[in-house]
């Protein structure tokens, strides 16, 4: 499932630097995906991009945009299941060039059982 943030956002920004990912853009912000430029998908709230969204996968063992908001507005989307495999190609696509390690407690929410 991709990431999603809900309305009780505060727009504090806290998860957008925080995104290995850089999925996370500020309301009314375009944002870049396979070269190309498109709307913002919120025209007042932050967003998650969900093709960009690997519910950090590969990089970290929990969430790092839902560990930092302080409104607990970063969930994962039921309308968006997907799996762990899914997810960690999906951060290869992203991160091209780059060696992932294997997944493990550190490195999937999946393996936290999360």
């Amino acid at each position: 499932m991709a990431t999603f943030i809900t309305e009780e956002c505060i727009n504090c920004g806290a998860c957008e630097a925080a995104c290995p990912n850089g999925a996370i853009f500020a309301g009314g912000a375009k944002y870049e995906l396979d070269g190309r430029t498109h709307a913002a998908l919120s025209p007042h709230l932050y967003y998650i991009v969900p093709e960009k969204c690997t519910e950090c996968v590969g990089h970290f063992g929990v969430e790092q945009c839902a560990a930092l908001c302080p409104a607990d507005c970063c969930i994962p989307d039921p309308k968006r299941p997907e799996t762990e495999e899914q997810l960690f190609e999906r951060a290869r696509q992203l991160h091209p060039g780059r060696e992932f390690a294997s997944l493990n407690l550190m490195t999937s929410r999946f393996r936290n059982g999360k």
